[in-house]
């Protein structure tokens, strides 16, 4: 017969177990059953989307993923570029266009849109009531539809530790790493990556990182510039030179369920060349 306890000490999860005869052992979640053994994890306290996010700021985002039918592309982009010069000039409207690109590696004949609503659900809001009746914009979205496969969005917040996503000069290729995460796995995911964010920020590569709060859940989408994909292989390799850059994915490996690569082209209006 064996009866478990265990506790957790400075990060590192230790315990026993008792044998019928009253004998005892302790160990480490280092050892070589660490497997065997499931470690308590407190109850938290509030939302991880409290926690995880900048109180600084009440911006929310939403992505945009427009599939667009191939012979199409070229005036979708000109169409989209049009209607978000003037949204993000327009000081009633309280958002702005944080970048736009074509896909070039995955999916294909794909627009990503990038919007920030600086006040949160309350600016999103008053955006959407004032485009449903802008005649102009309902007959944009008309054109627009007569060119999109498909179409879906995410509302997102950005993690507090990763770098606020301003306009840059070009020209960049961006990486977007897409990550859907086990449930319950997200406050491990952002402990886990706000030290290793540093890792990351010699080359200026860290544009922003977000996570969902409407749309597929437990998804975490992190956004990086390079010169161009050679850039990006170096710079992706020297992370591997730093101490601790080994330990943060090891650690965050388990964490995923299922991960995406994109490689995306700024289009002409995009903020972020």
């Amino acid at each position: 017969v064996v009866y478990l306890s265990n506790k957790a000490r400075g990060g590192v999860v230790y315990g026993q177990y008792t044998t019928a005869k009253g004998s005892s052992l302790r160990f480490s979640d280092k050892g070589w059953f660490q497997s065997m053994f499931v470690h308590e994890v407190e109850a938290r306290k509030d939302a991880h989307s409290n926690l995880l996010s900048k109180s600084e700021t009440s911006d929310l985002y939403k992505i945009q993923f427009h599939n667009v039918k191939p012979d199409c592309l070229e005036a979708y982009n000109n169409l989209e570029a049009e209607v978000q010069s003037k949204l993000h000039l327009d000081q009633d409207y309280p958002c702005d266009v944080v970048g736009s690109w074509n896909t070039w590696y995955g999916d294909q004949d794909q627009a990503v849109h990038l919007w920030r609503y600086t006040g949160g659900y309350p600016a999103l809001t008053e955006c959407l009531t004032k485009l449903n009746n802008n005649k102009e914009y309902l007959q944009f979205r008309k054109e627009r539809s007569k060119m999109l496969v498909s179409r879906r969005n995410q509302l997102l917040l950005e993690f507090s530790f990763w770098n606020e996503p301003t306009p840059r000069n070009g020209p960049n290729i961006y990486e977007m790493r897409s990550y859907k995460l086990k449930p319950g796995t997200m406050i491990e995911w952002g402990n886990h990556w706000a030290r290793a964010i540093k890792h990351r920020q010699e080359n200026d590569e860290a544009i922003g990182g977000f996570f969902t709060q409407i749309g597929d859940l437990y998804e975490v989408h992190h956004l990086w510039a390079y010169k161009d994909l050679q850039s990006r292989e170096e710079t992706r390799n020297s992370a591997w030179q730093k101490e601790g850059w080994d330990s943060s994915v090891y650690y965050t490996v388990p964490l995923i369920r299922s991960m995406e690569s994109r490689i995306m082209i700024p289009t002409k209006s995009s903020p972020l060349q």
